[in-house]
């Protein structure tokens, strides 16, 4: 398609003689298209630079410019801004006709043709509720990683489990402890759960049985077969409940080697920090120093030997450079890892891997999902099962179908749909980074601005299109018919989708997307009050029902990308 902000820019360009990459990041899009035009350009921008005042440069800009074009057709000067008002029948025909072309890959792109994208998301931890706050990974990962899949790169999801560490150390000393009081293969997750808040309160009344624990967990490091036998069968037991969410989510994962694969792996890794002299000894721990960093310094050793988080995160990033080649080594955890995170990127520096390995590590944080009363622990057993939060969801969606379309088909699949739909939304409709105060009528709701309501104008569109019994094809529309106020900002809207892809990749932002959806159903909504579609004379039609085709399926899409499936019906 023509990329209207390049035509406007590379005007500006050839009069002002300032690169386009320059002018191109100046570009606004005005709040009402109708009195501002689509794009403005700010002259205070160049104001120093050409050492004249913006509103003398914005009308000079004008003055040379040769319009109209195919691409724009007008200009006005507004205070020191220049207005751009694009040809709205070139508009049309070239997201028809890109539509036409590329159907259901509309707004997809090649730029990540055999690159890589590592994408390290979901991550519970073994033995412990897959609770709502493991909800924001799972998604905003699913997310980046469809997203980049549609801009052409390979995207490789990992689900790097909590398999290891210290927890296993107390669980394994809890159920020496008390492992006969409980019928595990009952609700195991909750049964570990419950054990391990006991031990948990008995560490912090006794250091000596916290001790133990560290004890239990470097004997697990060092194979002692008691300690490797209770953590493989808690380890079969999470993975199986944890199965019934992803199910539930329909994720998937190209990898789920968790903490515990590195485990052979990480002497590889001190050996190659012990070359570079920078791992020393400090207080019986060895560790990497940070202070030049601001950093606090990043511990590779225990004073007992065993391991850390940063060493095995270190030792994957190592194995997943050679293994992978990746592009981008992407890692999406809760804000509170941003520390961990900026240390373990540092002491990446040292490892013996090309640079560009080293640059392109990226940490894509999120806010906490917060209880009314505050944050949720395991250790004080006060948390939300996401697979309590699913099926609620579900339960909640049937009972509005039941009130709404008793009759409809395929009820239980469109409830799972809609309901978990409506959960996935709501988490990914505002920036990842705020904190998200769980609250069931907040995340449940079917009204306003939802996922349930961009799913219902998708079966919208599709009723239309049923009830008229065809789609036109592409050499049949009259473009003209679609000139019209109300088309025409759905077809902008509709242009806009490959950059919204881009920029949702660029930040790592999935609710880029969630606000396209939410644009384009709006703008739909608006376009089939103001405008009849069945009824119409025939060439009317036809363009109408064209666009309407076109808005279901980048609404589809656009759903497909954040990880929600669409109903036929509802």
């Amino acid at each position: 398609m023509i990329d209207f902000k390049k035509e406007i820019t590379q005007k500006i360009s050839r009069i002002v003689n300032i690169e386009v990459d320059k002018l191109i990041q100046f570009l606004e899009v005005p709040p009402d298209s109708e009195k501002m035009g689509e794009y403005a350009f700010p002259c205070f921008k160049l104001a120093k630079e050409l050492k004249k005042a913006p509103q003398i440069i914005a009308n000079e800009i004008k003055e040379k410019m040769i319009l109209p074009d195919e691409a724009l057709e007008r200009v006005e000067v507004i205070g020191g801004y220049l207005n751009f008002y694009i040809n709205r029948e070139t508009l049309i025909k070239e997201v028809l006709n890109e539509f036409e072309l590329k159907k259901e890959m509309f707004g997809s792109s090649k730029d990540g043709a055999g690159k890589n994208i590592v994408i390290d998301y979901s991550s519970p931890n073994i033995a412990k509720p897959f609770h709502i706050g493991h909800l924001r990974s799972t998604v905003i990962g699913g997310a980046l990683y469809n997203i980049y899949q549609f801009l052409g790169y390979k995207s490789v999801g990992i689900n790097h489990l909590g398999d290891y560490g210290t927890q296993f150390g107390k669980l394994i000393e809890g159920y020496k402890r008390w492992g006969s009081e409980y019928k595990l293969e009952e609700g195991p997750i909750d049964v570990l759960t419950q054990i391990y808040v006991r031990i948990n309160n008995l560490c912090n009344q006794d250091e000596n049985v916290l001790n133990l624990c560290r004890d239990n967990f470097k004997k697990l490091e060092d194979g002692d077969p008691y300690c490797i036998e209770l953590w493989e069968k808690f380890k079969g037991l999470s993975l199986k409940e944890f199965q019934k969410v992803y199910d539930l989510f329909n994720c998937k994962f190209d990898s789920w080697k968790g903490e515990s694969f590195y485990i052979n792996k990480m002497p590889e890794i001190i050996e190659m920090l012990e070359k570079t002299g920078k791992l020393v000894e400090s207080q019986g721990a060895r560790v990497i120093e940070l202070e030049e960093e601001s950093m606090v310094p990043c511990i590779i050793e225990k004073t007992n030997g065993s391991s850390t988080y940063a060493t095995r995160d270190l030792a994957a990033i190592l194995y997943r450079a050679r293994n992978y080649n990746y592009e981008k080594a992407i890692y999406v955890t809760s804000y509170e890892q941003i520390l961990h995170f900026k240390q373990v990127f540092e002491v990446a520096k040292l490892l013996e891997m090309d640079d560009s390995y080293k640059e392109n590590l990226i940490h894509v944080p999120f806010g906490m999902v917060l209880l009314k009363e505050g944050k949720m622990s395991t250790r004080e057993g006060n948390i939300i099962k996401l697979e309590d939060l699913l099926e609620e969801a579900i339960c909640r969606a049937t009972k509005v179908i039941e009130e709404k379309n008793p009759n409809l088909k395929n009820k239980e699949e469109v409830a799972r749909k809609v309901g978990v739909g409506a959960v996935i939304f709501n988490d990914l409709s505002n920036s990842r980074i705020k904190d998200e105060i769980f609250d069931w009528d907040t995340m449940l709701s079917f009204t306003g601005e939802t996922g349930p309501y961009v799913q219902y104008i998708y079966v919208r569109t599709k009723s239309i299109l049923d009830k008229a019994g065809y789609i036109p094809g592409f050499s049949e529309i009259d473009f003209s018919k679609l000139q019209d106020k109300f088309s025409i900002e759905v077809i902008k809207v509709l242009y806009s989708f490959g950059d919204i892809v881009k920029i949702a990749a660029e930040k790592n932002e999935p609710s880029v997307i969630s606000r396209f959806v939410i644009n384009l159903a709006q703008s739909f909504s608006s376009f089939y009050t103001e405008n009849r579609i069945i009824g119409e004379e025939k060439k009317v039609k036809d363009a109408r029902l064209y666009l309407t085709n076109q808005v279901g399926v980048v609404l589809k899409k656009g759903l497909e990308l954040l990880g929600i499936e669409v109903p036929s019906e509802m």
